[in-house]
């Protein structure tokens, strides 16, 4: 019951996402792009007898204006049935208030005709923000991975993984220990199960690689390592079907395999001290929530690590959904996951955070390794994880036993500042070094970016490479 001081209040408040306020019932029809745009959003209440410059002007509520206002509600699809109040602010004097919360079977429209709410305003929904909360409401009521798995039972699942899952959800205290092993009992205490069935899900968390590659191959990592900073030519390209925790295995093992590295020289001692160029933690984060949150009902989905010279994408298919933005991703937001059954799995393995946490997790790893916040972008069915060094490290990795004589050239190359030609290294180094082996130095220094030359031939000069 909303009471006369409430309204007075909500007055002062002003018009917001969820306020609007109507001179009168003859306002109904845009009262009701409000009311819709509402149902859309967040809810909120129409307020008639309130002027937008927020005077309280009431009015009267007859039987007739009460009618007039059910038909307008009634025009909204799918129906509703909003809160209707009459409040009484002076003797024989009202102000009518409609309330809605969310609406549980959005996307709502009026005559035909959907809208959203920005901030105090309401707007004719675009097509595709349309077709994106239908899908999100559908998916709500029947997931891809709470669908029955038919023809799939516990054989074709890796028994070994489903107790490893259980043990390790036992130890962080993240679920009581049940007292059985039994594969079949621990699906059914995780909730991947009905009726004695299998849930889809079940098949995404410990399906056997070889059951998947044949009947989920949705299943799928792609795995790449290209030269320079575009697609034309691949090092490395591997592709594997598997469970969520035997993919994540062999995502970082391929990562550490692969991983560029950034090297620094130490001063005076002209070691290059190497980290890889991105925080595996960060990584590892990424690549969990790519396997939680993307869409396997996309028969030819995956998720992809691809390593450039001057990036890392982790990229997952399908879109983002509620309403999340790749700027609310790197913000605190509510976690909503497009798999929960996966994602509650998941957290007990203590694979991801609930509550959000995922993507602000990876900034802080980042930040703390003194790199850039990731970019995340929504494009072409696919959301994008983008890592970035802060300058480019070509991806050849240091050894850390240079030998004393390479280690001497170094220093003196760091000594000369102009830098110096062959035959005076050459000669600061001594008799017993042949020209050959001075080259066979200068050409493996080059070759892992820590020297350069200018010139041609014996008449070249070297020099430190200068970052």
């Amino acid at each position: 019951m909303i009471t006369a001081e409430q309204v007075l209040a909500a007055a002062r408040a002003g018009e917001s996402e969820t306020q609007e306020f109507k001179r009168s019932t003859g306002e109904q029809r845009s009262a009701m792009h409000a009311l819709t745009a509402m149902l859309n959003h967040r809810g909120g209440r129409v307020f008639f007898g309130i002027e937008p410059d927020q005077h309280v002007v009431d009015q009267q509520v007859s039987d007739r204006t009460l009618e007039e206002l059910a038909q307008e509600i009634a025009q909204i699809e799918p129906p509703v049935f909003p809160a209707v109040e009459r409040v009484v602010v002076a003797e024989g004097r009202e102000v009518l208030v409609v309330m809605v919360t969310q609406g549980p079977g959005r996307p709502y429209s009026h005559r035909g005709v959907p809208y959203r709410r920005v901030g105090n305003v309401n707007a004719r929904m675009s097509r595709d923000e349309y077709n994106r909360l239908l899908l999100e409401t559908l998916h709500a009521e029947r997931r891809w991975e709470n669908e029955l798995a038919e023809g799939w039972t516990v054989v074709d699942l890796d028994a070994d993984e489903i107790v490893r899952t259980v043990d390790e959800a036992v130890r962080r205290g993240r679920v009581e220990d049940p007292g059985t092993r039994d594969p079949a009992e621990l699906l059914r205490g995780l909730g991947l199960a009905r009726d004695g069935t299998l849930l889809r899900a079940a098949l995404v968390l410990f399906g056997r690689d070889d059951a998947l590659e044949l009947r989920a191959p949705q299943c799928l990592l792609r795995l790449a390592r290209f030269r320079g900073n575009d697609r034309t030519e691949f090092i490395d390209n591997r592709q594997f079907h598997g469970n969520v925790f035997s993919l994540l295995q062999r995502a970082e093992r391929f990562l550490r395999e692969s991983l560029p590295v950034a090297g620094r020289v130490m001063p005076g001692l002209f070691e290059r001290v190497d980290d890889p160029l991105y925080p595996l933690l960060a990584l590892r984060e990424a690549l969990a929530n790519a396997f939680c949150h993307r869409d396997y009902s996309l028969g030819g989905g995956s998720v992809a690590v691809a390593i450039y010279d001057d990036r890392l994408e982790v990229t997952s298919s399908g879109r983002l959904h509620f309403g999340l933005t790749p700027d609310a991703l790197l913000a605190p937001h509510e976690s909503l996951p497009w798999n929960p059954l996966i994602a509650r799995v998941m957290y007990r393995r203590g694979l991801i955070e609930q509550w959000g946490r995922g993507t602000l997790k990876i900034v802080e790893l980042l930040e703390q390794a003194g790199l850039a916040r990731p970019a995340i972008e929504d494009a072409g069915g696919c959301v994008t994880v983008r890592f970035l060094p802060m300058r480019y490290v070509p991806p050849q990795r240091v050894a850390h036993d240079l030998t004393d004589r390479q280690r001497a050239v170094l220093a003196f190359l760091e000594a000369s500042h102009g830098g110096l030609a062959l035959r005076e290294m050459l000669a600061r180094l001594g008799a017993g070094v042949a020209d050959w082996e001075l080259k066979a130095d200068l050409a493996l220094l080059k070759q892992l970016e820590l020297v350069d030359s200018s010139g041609r031939g014996r008449g070249a000069y070297w020099s430190l490479k200068r970052k």
